[in-house]
């Protein structure tokens, strides 16, 4: 093998395997290896390994010596130029010929740094010396030498001069295309193909360039009437972001020839209103109705301002019907993007859309929000693993070059681009300039078409600008003076397109100004300006969910949702049946045993037999079950063993999976270490599938701290704001327990604080009987709210918290449960009422001191409040003139001040309502177990009457 064709050998291999300055170090890696065993590595390195020149007199060790040194300075001088290492011999023009491969590389590393993607002209480009044909020993005498092109789409031989013009045509024009960071070679190659073989200059047809100018001119025309019709009324334009509607349009239409029928689209406000009715086809009858302030909520909702709502239709492709969902959003920018991805998993599952080609989700941020909101980490997170994954989804940056007010160079990330996140997950990042909407197309295809082949995320870096600042109310000068004064004289868009298309021939004026006139005279008419929408009366998505039956019943109705102790053993013989061989960990095995005697009535139920259970019996049933947290497979108390891991071979088995022939699907997923995007997908996934009971479990209740947003804008209030259903289940372990302040609060309060107009459940359930009806009440209850439920931790193995099967084939979930022991009703002085662990605190000191004239009341559902069952349980107790309400939480957290009301308009008239609890504390528990156990004895003496608590 002659130099020239090794170092060709060499740098197709380096090319391959992504040998760059950050991972050289894998080429002496591999040298070892092959020293150590030449048979395990590839034919192709063991050939350019036995080619490499060594001293035939010397030692073997010195020979391999003298190679290592070779290896080391070929990755030195890949550490320099990122590219192809320097051959050690050979001639002058084979010497030449490496380094052109050299900086044909470099091009493709570094050249997205050069490209020309700010229309605005302000971006400043740093110097790159890497693309200088002198920093790779080339000079002017070489710019009309031909050398070989290696992998470059050329002709295979070119001047260095041609070499250099098509590279920068490719890399240095409107778009920069960052994909060499990525680790899979088929995917790096099949992006690299693609691009240079369109050599940065797509060829489109006149009538797709009509397109995108008529789409441009939408786009323009709703934002132009809008200003002059609704001066000074906020809608956040897309002014200065056109080219995102034929972007939006392309998309849509390419999907469609790759089978996709449904896509769903996430984005925050600015150009919302654009996309609403120049791709969805909301009419701009409803949008002036918006405007004007005649529209108004739907029975007794809020509603939500004009851009924060959502849309659905039916487009007309050339190549099919594509449904198409704009999802609602509230301000808070990205949080709409887990959302998404978790109506896109349910869609997809709905439809049977395991490799995800008919369901695509779309997802438009903000590129300052893109950098800052660290949910957008946290969805990207998510994008490849099992239980979350929606096999890709495109993510489009309007890159407004601005956060409001803050600079994006200086202040808004420390990384050279927003969407340098994106590079976690090896997603390629199409930078694209926003004023060359032929470009825009370009990147359009690249990204859909990469994602359908490959199934993972890409990004479309749409570089663009505000041209009112950040809403039309906004004064951006006062802050941004130059870039600003670039705005004012630069054209629009359309303007500029269409300038280019009269001046190649395309069209001519009239035919431009013909297509403003006529958008115009469609809004004035108020019609839909989508001349692809199949209006509603017309519409057939074959997937679409009827939502109206979950609206036939309060979420307090009635309901038995007990079973037959025979169809519970069926269940249990099912559950309890392993494959062959398959050997449990010791203490899975004592709870599988112990399991098998509750069933047969030998030991009392416990909780996780009451809640696999209910799983069983639901999916047996033909429902759905999804249950995701942190440890949910196990539990992290170790109570629920859904997930079992066979000790010989770490093989996994679901018995819940196999219940039945003709089941309904079962899922756990250890999820992420993410509260908020998990949460967010979550409740995602329960407002499209109403047929899955789908359960979101903290590891401990006070870690949905970190999903407060996903509770307050979405779970308790999008009912009311956008009429959007979920029976999304949260598990949120609770309980006072001398775990220190991190870890006893789930912050029942703030839950109960947000509850108003029955839109969500809270319930403490204190036996296992109780859970098992819960859940399965809130399946086959033909209602979807959000149920809250504070779960225990210690309760998990009380002796006390424990149920009969009985409890289980009879009945239903009580609200309210009344004194369990023998007391004599007339006897009762005291009544104390409480709710969750304290309950067994209160009962066992009863008990122990046998107070026969204080009977226990627990109040299982906190909200809808069960005031008429509580005050007919109270009236058996006609003695009673003592009432107490009874909590291990502080007196300013809990219960206690979003509850009072109910609890004193429950009690006879006229007497007093008394507290028992923790005092006040600006923590939610105490750090010191001493000091937990000394406020537990107090609180339960004092609800007992036993002794007065001081303050």
């Amino acid at each position: 093998m002659d130099d020239l064709t090794r170092y060709h050998s060499l740098y197709e291999l380096w090319d391959s395997s992504q040998l760059a300055g950050e991972n050289a170090a894998y080429l002496e890696a591999l040298y070892e290896q092959y020293l150590s065993d030449p048979s395990s590595v590839p034919q192709a390195w063991r050939s350019f390994f036995a080619a490499l020149p060594r001293s035939a007199s010397a030692s073997v060790d010195s020979a391999h010596t003298g190679v290592r040194e070779q290896m080391r300075q070929l990755t030195r001088n890949a550490s320099r130029t990122a590219g192809e290492p320097s051959p050690p011999g050979g001639s002058d023009h084979e010497h030449k010929q490496v380094r052109v491969l050299q900086l044909i590389n470099a091009y493709r590393f570094r050249a997205h740094q050069m490209a020309a993607i700010d229309p605005l002209g302000l971006r400043a480009c740093p110097q790159l010396p890497e693309l200088e044909p002198e920093r790779h020993g080339l000079d002017g005498t070489d710019l009309d030498s031909v050398f070989e092109t290696g992998s470059l789409a050329m002709d295979g031989r070119a001047t260095l001069r041609r070499i250099l013009e098509h590279l920068r045509g490719i890399y240095c024009g409107s778009i920069g295309a960052e994909y060499m960071h990525i680790t899979e070679t088929a995917e790096k190659r099949w992006l690299q193909e693609q691009l240079e073989s369109a050599s940065g200059q797509p060829v489109f047809s006149n009538d797709t360039r009509l397109r995108i100018l008529q789409r441009l001119s939408a786009a323009e025309g709703l934002e132009r009437y809008l200003h002059t019709r609704y001066i000074g009324q906020k809608r956040f334009s897309l002014e200065g972001g056109d080219s995102l509607i034929p972007l939006l349009d392309e998309f849509i239409r390419r999907g469609a020839s790759h089978g996709v029928r449904e896509v769903v689209i996430g984005m925050a406000h600015c150009g919302r209103l654009n996309v609403l009715v120049n791709i969805v086809g909301k009419t701009p009858a409803e949008l002036f109705q918006e405007f004007e302030g005649t529209a108004g909520p739907a029975g007794n909702g809020s509603g939500d301002v004009k851009y924060h709502q959502g849309f659905s239709s039916d487009l007309r492709t050339p190549s099919g019907l594509v449904h198409v969902n704009l999802a609602f959003n509230p301000s808070h920018l990205e949080i709409v993007n887990p959302v998404v991805e978790g109506s896109v998993r349910a869609r997809q599952q709905r439809c049977g859309d395991e490799a995800g080609n008919r369901v695509v989700p779309v997802l438009i941020h903000g590129d300052a929000a893109f950098a800052g909101q660290g949910v957008v980490m946290e969805t990207f997170n998510m994008s490849q693993s099992r239980g979350f994954s929606t096999k890709g989804t495109v993510h489009i940056v309007v890159n407004n070059q601005i956060g409001f007010t803050t600079s994006h160079h200086r202040d808004a990330r420390s990384s050279q681009y927003c969407s340098d996140i994106a590079k976690m997950v090896d997603a390629p990042i199409l930078h694209v300039n926003g004023d060359d909407p032929e470009a825009v197309l370009h990147v359009t295809r690249l990204a859909l078409d990469y994602r359908m082949r490959f199934h993972k995320d890409v990004v479309i870096d749409l570089v663009c600008y505000r041209r009112h600042g950040h809403s039309e109310a906004d004064e951006p000068t006062a802050t941004q003076p130059v870039m600003y004064r670039a705005i004012a004289s630069r054209p629009t868009t359309r303007a500029l397109y269409a300038e280019r298309l009269v001046g190649a021939g395309v069209c001519d004026q009239s035919f431009v100004e013909r297509l403003l006139d006529d958008y115009r005279a469609r809004l004035d008419a108020g019609m839909s300006v989508v001349a692809e929408l199949v209006p509603a009366e017309a519409a057939d998505y074959p997937y679409a969910v009827n939502w109206e039956p979950f609206l036939a019943q309060a979420c307090t109705a009635f309901l038995d949702t007990s079973i037959t102790q025979e169809r519970l053993r069926e269940l249990w013989d099912s559950l309890l049946r392993l494959p062959e061989g398959f050997e449990l960990n010791a203490a899975v095995a004592k709870v599988m045993n112990n399991r098998l005697k509750m069933v047969a009535g030998a030991l009392p139920v416990d909780w996780g037999f009451a809640e696999i259970s209910a799983y069983a019996s639901l999916v047996g049933e033909g429902h759905g079950v999804r249950l995701s947290g942190q440890d949910s497979g196990r539990g992290t108390f170790f109570h629920r063993h859904a997930v079992l891991h066979c000790q010989r071979d770490g093989s996994m088995y679901v018995p819940l999976r196999n219940v039945a022939a003709d089941q309904g699907n079962f899922l756990v997923i250890n999820s992420l270490l993410s509260e908020e995007a998990v949460l967010a997908f979550e409740y995602g996934y329960s407002t499209t599938d109403p047929r899955t009971l789908v359960i979101w479990e903290a590891q401990f209740g006070d870690f949905a701290n970190n999903a407060q947003v996903v509770i307050d804008q979405f779970i308790s209030a999008g009912e009311q704001k956008w009429n959007r259903l979920s029976g999304l289940v949260m598990f949120l372990p609770h309980g006072m327990e001398g775990q220190g302040p991190e870890h006893s609060s789930a912050r029942l309060e703030r839950y109960l604080q947000l509850c108003a107009q029955q839109n969500m459940q809270v319930c403490i359930p204190t036996t296992p009987a109780q859970i098992f009806h819960l859940l399965r009440r809130q399946q086959l209850l033909e209602c979807r709210k959000p149920l809250i439920v504070m779960t225990p931790k210690s309760l998990l193995r009380h002796r006390l918290a424990v149920s009969s099967l009985e409890d289980l084939t009879q009945g239903e979930f009580q609200p309210v449960i009344g004194e369990i022991d023998a007391l004599d009703p007339q006897s009762v002085t005291r009544v104390v009422l409480c709710s969750g662990k304290v309950y067994y605190d209160l009962l066992e000191k009863r008990r122990q001191e046998v107070l026969e004239q204080v009977a226990i009341v627990r109040i299982e559902r906190l909200y809808p409040f069960p005031k008429s069952q509580l005050r007919s349980l109270l009236e058996t107790y006609p003695r009673a003139w003592t009432f107490v309400w009874c909590q291990e939480e502080p007196k300013n957290q809990g219960a206690w001040f979003s509850s009072q009301h109910h609890l004193r308009a429950a009690i006879p008239e006229n007497e007093r309502l008394h507290y028992a609890g923790r005092r006040f504390s600006a923590a939610p528990a105490a750090g010191y177990a001493w000091l937990h156990t000394q406020q537990q004895h107090a609180l339960v003496d004092e609800a007992l009457g036993l002794e007065s608590a001081g303050n």
